[in-house]
């Protein structure tokens, strides 16, 4: 499959011509949603979801459909009826010809005086790929293609490290990383590439790799 980074968590994943979009959020693209076949979006926070970009790509292609956990489908269900489907953890569907694992529950801890939220992570293809939203999710799958979320409000970069470790995956791509200024990127990608125990990678939005 051909996996196009686009800005922040967004990323577009296509394969045998169809498109899926995780993440389609207000610091994406206004355009990152627009052509998909199937939407996943992992939580409510502005960053991973924007109605206006998920209402433009559904009114683009009346075809197209949305998965997502309860919070956001509350939001946009009604204008969408029997196209935005809920699912949480345990959960299998498929989207786009993409078969899909539902794994994780609740997102990272960003303070403790702040109630989490619910938040949920995307298992591709039997472990293709895995973009686990806004937590540091450990699927229990063997995992090709690790979404590394890393930098966020909520995590370090040790926690980042021991999580690639944990997964162990054949590779990790970065996304979460609008706060992360260009500046800063060598630190992390020698970090994370020396103490990982796996590829880092990273993708300019708009560029590209198979995967």
């Amino acid at each position: 499959m051909k996996l196009i980074k686009k800005s922040h968590a967004c990323v577009r994943l296509e394969k045998d011509g169809q498109t899926l979009v995780l993440d389609p959020g207000g610091f994406s693209e206004e355009d990152a949603a627009l052509g998909a076949d199937a939407i996943l979006v992992t939580h409510e926070h502005p960053d991973h979801f924007d109605e206006l970009r998920l209402r433009a790509a559904m009114e683009i292609n009346p075809a197209a459909r949305i998965w997502t956990l309860k919070a956001v489908a509350e939001k946009i269900s009604a204008a969408f009826p029997g196209r935005v489907h809920t699912v949480g953890h345990g959960d299998t569907f498929t989207a786009a010809g993409f078969d899909v694992q539902v794994h994780g529950e609740l997102h990272a801890v960003i303070h403790p005086d702040m109630p989490r939220i619910t938040n949920v992570g995307f298992l591709l293809d039997g472990g293709k790929v895995f973009h686990p939203g806004d937590a540091l999710t450990v699927p229990g799958h063997p995992v090709e293609t690790l979404m590394l979320p890393v930098m966020a409000p909520w995590n370090k970069i040790s926690e980042v490290i021991d999580y690639v470790r944990e997964v162990r995956p054949r590779r990790a791509y970065d996304i979460h990383d609008a706060l992360l200024t260009d500046l800063a990127r060598p630190i992390y990608d020698r970090q994370i590439g020396q103490l990982g125990g796996a590829e880092h990678l990273r993708l300019t939005p708009g560029d590209s790799a198979e995967v």
